[in-house]
């Protein structure tokens, strides 16, 4: 996954002057991108089937017969035998005075709720990253509101795995932070991680530190296990 936000900011000039007095703020986007790898299936619309996930679609939308929103196996001549419906039972090749007939007795009746047959189809969703290292350290971030807007993928006999790629708009990006960790490595530096019997590693990293300037060694070294 990767992500970038972008800001427009223009220059303001007044009469007199080839320099630039100021910057106006204007709008924020934020925008990126998805890979993951298809194993035997659509790996993303295979989550959102899995987790119930479904959006308000038209009853005389065309989607894919074959496709089933059961945990079983399509027979092998499924795909070959289907065809494109739509739920209201209207033929795909019907024109346009044959829709003319359909009846409308409440507000949501050409409505329907189905699956996701693409992935811009998928309602809103919050991505949510987290790891934990070796030593115990643990950090987080959120990507709010991601909507889905492109979608790619390709096979190849040179290709060793098949991959698919998506790009992404979304609302609101909360960074990177440090969260209490149940190992006891609440940051990269801690007690925890260099609080063990050997002092090698102490004394090297805060030499290292120390020779940055004193005052970044004294807001990145832990309250214990170093000298300054």
């Amino acid at each position: 996954m990767s992500y970038s936000v972008t800001r427009e900011k223009a220059p303001i000039y007044t009469l007199g002057s080839a320099d630039v007095r100021s910057f106006s703020r204007n709008q924020r986007g934020i925008a990126g991108s998805l890979i993951w790898v298809n194993f035997d299936r659509h790996a993303l619309l295979a989550l959102v089937d899995k987790m119930g996930g479904t959006y308000i679609a038209n009853v005389d939308d065309v989607r894919p017969q074959f496709m089933t929103d059961d945990n079983v196996f399509l027979s092998q001549n499924a795909i070959f035998n289907s065809t494109l419906v739509r739920t209201n039972g209207v033929d795909v090749g019907a024109t346009i005075d044959q829709f003319s007939g359909q009846q409308l007795d409440e507000v949501s009746g050409f409505k329907t709720e189905a699956l996701p047959s693409y992935s811009d189809q998928i309602l809103p969703f919050d991505i949510t990253l987290a790891g934990t290292n070796e030593n115990g350290a643990a950090t987080c971030m959120k990507i709010f509101g991601v909507e889905i807007l492109n979608e790619g993928s390709g096979v190849s006999i040179d290709d060793a795995v098949t991959e698919m790629q998506a790009t992404f708009v979304a609302r609101y990006i909360e960074p990177w932070e440090v969260v209490q960790s149940p190992f006891g490595g609440g940051c990269c530096i801690s007690d925890h991680c260099f609080g063990g019997k050997s002092g090698f590693l102490p004394s090297l990293l805060s030499r290292v530190l120390m020779s940055r300037s004193r005052t970044t060694a004294a807001f990145l070294l832990p309250k214990r296990g170093f000298s300054r």
